[in-house]
């Protein structure tokens, strides 16, 4: 899309940090930037279509909160009068939870997710709920690219990466349980962030599947990235996946320079040949580029069968978690979904728990890789967004990282053909979160500088 002029909406371009610092200097009210994002909104939402819920004087009035609470001179979080979008499958105390499907309609959970409590104590303005797929699987909502309003923005978070990627809000939250972070981000040109599975609480968050489901972050930079992530990393004894550990110092670590060099492992994965040719081309040249920083590695061959056991886990998993929506409402879902919770109804005990069961052996093959490289570099996606809007996309080139729970960010450094953005994913160790996000700014600035 042609984007409008930019006036007196102009803080709605602002980086989350700069406009934390700018609202904490007094140079900029919160109530200035939400009514800056809401113009933006009303210019930009009738094409793009990112929200599902959205009360501008809700939104208004968080921020006139915020304001009066800066009078008082007491402390602000790192978040105080910065609005986030958030994915309509984590529960909001004062907005709707539908979850992308006509069977929640009208619901209204009346208590926070984890997330959005501590968004909320970081002082973020909880902005309105952005549009996700159906159950967050693959039946697109009504979103649309931001860049060319004919292309998918991806899914299952469609909304939020759309909504970062068109200047409504700086930040927005999300969920993977395959790509559904990483894909959007690639193909709205924005960066999407994964963390290690574990570290961010997924209490009061649509489940689809307890070993793969993970929450993740949207922002134009990585700096935003790491500060709205460190806001909400952290144990949660409602979550049981949730690391019992000290949070990682995103915010510090990425700005630092690496204590030398990075080594990039390139890796193709076992579906290179599902990426466009114009993906394959844009990586031979990056890794022209690297040279030896960035050597072609070949993944073990229990790899091979990766997609498989993400696929039946996925499956399985979904045809419990929605078995309710199924029996009551089969007629109202979609068919796609139908027949992935079909097939997961015949997935046997033991397949599922060998399954499962598998991620820990692939994870320590893994950490082989990570002894000799500190990151691993991969497409985020198949390609640029391709044209139509009846799909999101195919989420291949994050099964693997998913199923292994591994932290993931896709840096928006590549074009497509058409001129549409085209992501870079870079993976690490897991637990190693701050130092790949410091991985991800320093090859950011070798590709750009």
């Amino acid at each position: 899309m042609t984007n409008p002029t930019i006036t007196d909406n102009a803080p709605a371009l602002l980086g989350a940090g700069q406009a934390a610092e700018e609202i904490r200097a007094g140079r900029l009210s919160s109530e200035e930037l939400v009514r800056a994002c809401l113009a933006r909104i009303e210019q930009t939402e009738p094409i793009v279509q990112a929200w599902t819920f959205l009360d501008a004087e809700l939104a208004v009035a968080q921020a006139k909160r915020a304001d009066l609470l800066k009078m008082t001179g007491q402390p602000l979080g790192p978040l105080h009068g910065v609005p986030v979008g958030i994915k309509d499958v984590f529960d909001t105390m004062d907005m709707p939870t539908e979850d992308g499907t006509v069977l929640h309609r009208g619901r209204t959970p009346g208590q926070d997710a984890t997330v959005v409590s501590r968004l909320r104590q970081a002082g973020a303005v909880i902005m309105g709920k952005t549009v996700t797929t159906e159950l967050a699987v693959y039946a697109p909502g009504k979103t649309r690219n931001p860049h060319d309003p004919e292309r998918t923005p991806g899914g299952s978070s469609s909304g939020s990466a759309a909504a970062v990627a068109a200047g409504m809000v700086p930040l927005a939250v999300g969920t993977q349980t395959n790509g559904s972070m990483i894909r959007p981000a690639s193909f709205c040109g924005v960066y999407g962030y994964k963390p290690t599975y574990g570290l961010i609480s997924r209490h009061r968050v649509l489940q689809q599947s307890r070993p793969l489901d993970q929450v993740g972050v949207f922002a134009r930079s990585i700096e935003d990235v790491a500060l709205i992530a460190e806001a909400i990393i952290g144990y949660d004894p409602l979550d049981p996946d949730t690391l019992l550990r000290a949070r990682p110092h995103l915010r510090r670590l990425q700005a630092e320079a690496p204590p030398v060099t990075p080594k990039l492992a390139l890796v193709k994965t076992p579906v290179w040949e599902q990426a466009t040719e114009t993906t394959r081309e844009a990586f031979a040249e990056l890794a022209a580029v690297l040279g030896e920083q960035a050597p072609e590695v070949a993944l073990p061959l229990p790899f091979d069968q990766a997609h498989e056991l993400h696929r039946r886990i996925m499956e399985a998993d979904l045809a419990r978690s929605f078995a309710k929506e199924y029996s009551r409402g089969k007629d109202q879902l979609s068919q796609v979904l139908v027949e992935m919770i079909e097939r997961g109804r015949r997935v046997l005990a033991t397949e599922y728990n060998d399954a499962v069961a598998a991620i820990p052996v692939l994870r320590q093959e893994l950490e082989r890789l990570f002894q000799w490289h500190d990151a691993i570099i991969t497409p985020a996606a198949v390609g640029e967004a391709p044209l139509g809007l009846e799909s999101t996309g195919s989420p291949v080139f994050c099964t693997i990282w998913t199923l292994c729970g591994l932290p993931a960010i896709t840096v928006p450094l590549l074009q497509g053909d058409n001129g549409m953005p085209l992501g870079v994913q870079l993976v690490g160790p897991p637990g190693d979160d701050a130092a790949l996000l410091r991985t991800a700014r320093w090859l950011v600035q070798t590709i750009t500088e």
